[in-house]
């Protein structure tokens, strides 16, 4: 059954117990039930670890709201975990959520972090975005859109997690433009030097750090990662597309189920 926390829709299993409730959030124009096959796995190692998947603003059964920007987002999250009485969770983040898990992190109480294949060196993103913003901001949009989910690759996902993800997929033009709005406004070197600052803090309060990535991780990458957070796991499925949570939904829940200890 639907419950509602600071206006966001959420699916919520388990109670509260010594190990830290795990909150999901999911992708952007995406919802919260595209975490169904990750939380049927998890039920199946923990059948009571407290578990909630949020719909973010404006996507699926959530409000919708006037600022889509990351702070705007993590304080509305801020107050949905606060209403749901969850207390230093694992904030478990897929695609721009990884971004905003991050955010979240170094703002609130939290226990751990897992982005799942949302790579926080923004420089390559924001220069592509910025390039085509008078194109995605016209009738163009559905055919860019395209190119982006080509990027997906949905077809390395098993049938029914390819479909899964295709049926939820909403690629509202005004959405999408409102998330990306930071990336569109903001210079990329501020960009970078607000992540920086994010992970400087996240480091400062010993949050634990997974990044859990569908291909081969860049050794740049993960070298710029490390001297950021030099605690940071860093884990790679090959071959798994955008969504390595769905490509191997036991190996995820394993991970997961991991970060009980934490």
């Amino acid at each position: 059954m639907t419950q509602r926390f600071g206006g966001l829709a959420a699916d919520v299993r388990g109670e509260a117990g010594a190990a830290p409730p795990l909150v999901l959030l999911h992708g952007l124009t995406f919802d919260r039930s595209t975490w169904g096959p990750v939380v049927h796995q998890l039920s199946l190692l923990e059948p009571s670890r407290l578990i909630v998947a949020f719909d973010l603003p404006g996507h699926g059964e959530s409000d919708a709201q006037d600022d889509y920007k990351t702070e705007a987002v993590v304080a509305t999250l801020d107050r949905a975990v606060t209403e749901a009485g969850f207390s230093a969770p694992v904030m478990v983040g897929h695609s721009v959520s990884g971004v905003i898990a991050t955010l979240y992190a170094a703002r609130h109480p939290t226990r751990g972090v897992v982005n799942v294949d949302q790579p926080l060196d923004a420089t390559a993103f924001a220069e592509l975005v910025q390039s085509l913003e008078a194109r995605l901001r016209g009738p163009e949009f559905a055919e860019l859109w395209s190119m982006f989910e080509t990027s997906l690759h949905l077809e390395l996902l098993p049938g029914p997690e390819q479909q899964l993800v295709r049926s939820t997929m909403q690629p509202r033009q005004d959405l999408v433009l409102g998330y990306w709005s930071q990336v569109f406004e903001v210079p990329i070197p501020t960009l970078n030097a607000m992540v920086d600052a994010a992970l400087a803090e996240v480091r400062r309060r010993s949050v634990h750090y997974t990044f859990v990535s569908g291909s081969a991780v860049d050794p740049n990458y993960e070298e710029w990662l490390g001297v950021r957070l030099p605690e940071a796991q860093v884990v790679s499925w090959p071959n798994s597309g955008h969504f390595p949570q769905l490509a191997h939904p036991e190996a995820f829940a394993r991970l997961l189920h991991q970060t009980a200890a934490w």
